[in-house]
């Protein structure tokens, strides 16, 4: 039986909030890659990726935040990911992701974030 996943992306104040449940991994990692190419298609780069029903994140789910965050701060705005499952969240941890990107509380501390500090330096 296949890991369960599903994405959803709404708009809120300006923001691109993508949520993200289940099980992000090889098979599942193109359907999260395509929701943000589309939101930099249609020139959205403040990108908030809700992680609170996300249960677990392969290699390939981790590239896809690779994939576009540079190209994303070129344009002047940034991927920001809130609500990380402590198992998650170690995984982000243990390969760096916490000093590359902000990893937030929640949305609305995304959303305090982008206000404070627009997009975080390499």
């Amino acid at each position: 039986m296949p890991n369960p996943f599903a994405l959803s992306v709404e708009m809120q104040d300006g923001f691109s909030i993508i949520h993200l449940e289940g099980y992000l991994d090889a098979h599942t990692a193109p359907q999260f890659e395509t929701a943000i190419q589309s939101e930099i298609d249609a020139g959205r780069f403040q990108i908030i990726v809700d992680c609170a029903k996300l249960t677990y994140i392969s290699s390939a789910g981790l590239g896809v935040f690779m994939t576009f965050v540079e190209e994303v701060r070129e344009q002047g705005g940034d991927i920001k990911i809130c609500g990380l499952v402590p198992k998650v969240q170690q995984v982000f941890e243990i390969l760096g992701f916490s000093s590359l990107y902000d990893l937030c509380a929640d949305v609305g501390a995304c959303v305090q974030c982008f206000a404070e500090a627009p997009v975080k330096e390499y």
